[in-house]
């Protein structure tokens, strides 16, 4: 079979040699590639593997002997997945192999803000020392309260790390869950995003993107925070209204800012909406890489593996994700509870 993988900087070194091993046509194009050249090696592919690069109905309707499209990531943003199912393409995501990683991730830039590291890194590169002064006093997360903005898998892991592994005080705003279940995972539910705003010392993001949340944090989201809170956002760029966010920090409506995620990837250090936001003090910017450890890259190599033989075999696809994009699609597919 033909197999075209997009985003081949982000490497798959033994998902590559498997595939190649059983002596398919791996064919391989970076990131941003142009949407004629994309088509042009679709057009006689049998699977498409993609995890940034835009999949639009033109590619799909171009691509005749398409099976499947393997998001190897969770975020189904950039496929055009009405399309696909007007076609019989299968579009099957791996929802499952970060999701205590990247919580992980949003902790770490939880804790950097939290003891002002990034300004006492700079501090101490440019000096040798920084002496006990009110610039570098930091907070507690014990007795802090973290706000979650979203308490799906990734939300549920930081709110254990956060609560019974930090002794923070955890408040979640989620209206796709229950406020039972919000509790059953040790946390307190907020009945609107400004209530939980108004309490929280940290807030970080794990929301989907979806039109429901697109620019869910705004002018007025931030207008509610405290201005000694800080935001952390490893979900989706598009999640917050960045040119607010700016703004926000300008005028010390909040504290400071974690992001790995931007509406726009690349970053650049200028001709970028973000541009702005580098050599700041109180914000960390992290490249779209709190996913990426040896761990979470072994789980998403060789769950990638096991959709692309489903898709091989002519088996039903494992679809274990609950988004309802994905949850449309009736040929081809096997859902997990």
């Amino acid at each position: 079979m033909k197999i075209v993988r997009t985003d081949c900087e982000l490497q798959t070194p033994q998902l590559d040699g498997q595939l190649r091993g059983m002596g398919h046509d791996l064919v391989l194009l970076p990131d941003g590639v142009a949407e004629d050249i994309l088509a042009d090696a679709v057009r006689d592919a049998d699977l498409l593997l993609m995890c940034y690069t835009s999949i639009t109905r033109r590619v799909i309707e171009g691509a005749t002997r398409l099976r499947g499209i393997v998001k190897y990531g969770v975020g189904i943003d950039a496929i055009d997945i009405p399309a696909a199912i007007e076609h019989g393409v299968v579009v099957v995501n791996i929802p499952e192999y970060a999701e205590e990683t990247v919580a992980e991730g949003a902790f770490a830039l939880l804790i950097a803000l939290a003891r002002k590291l990034p300004a006492l890194s700079a501090q101490m590169a440019t000096t040798g020392w920084a002496w006990p002064e009110p610039a570098w006093l930091g907070r507690d997360i014990a007795d802090s309260t973290v706000g979650l903005v979203g308490i799906g898998k990734i939300g549920r892991s930081m709110a254990r790390m956060a609560g019974a592994g930090f002794r923070a005080r955890v408040i979640a705003y989620d209206p796709n869950v229950s406020d039972a279940d919000v509790r059953a995972l040790g946390a307190e539910p907020c009945d609107s995003l400004h209530a939980l705003l108004e309490q929280a010392d940290f807030v970080t993001i794990h929301s989907v993107l979806n039109d429901q949340t697109r620019y869910l944090m705004g002018a007025a989201e931030f207008e509610k925070m405290k201005p000694s809170a800080c935001l952390i956002n490893v979900s989706r760029g598009a999640i917050v209204d960045e040119a607010a966010l700016i703004a926000a920090l300008d005028e010390g409506q909040i504290a400071g800012a974690g992001l790995d995620v931007f509406s726009v990837e690349p970053l650049a250090l200028e001709n970028h909406p973000l541009s702005p936001l580098f050599g700041r003090s109180n914000v960390i910017l992290t490249p779209h890489l709190t996913f990426y450890t040896e761990q979470a890259m072994a789980r998403l190599e060789q769950d990638t593996l096991d959709r692309c033989l489903e898709l091989i075999e002519g088996r039903d696809v494992l679809v274990r994700s609950h988004d309802p994009r994905l949850r449309k699609q009736s040929k081809g597919v096997v859902f997990s509870d």
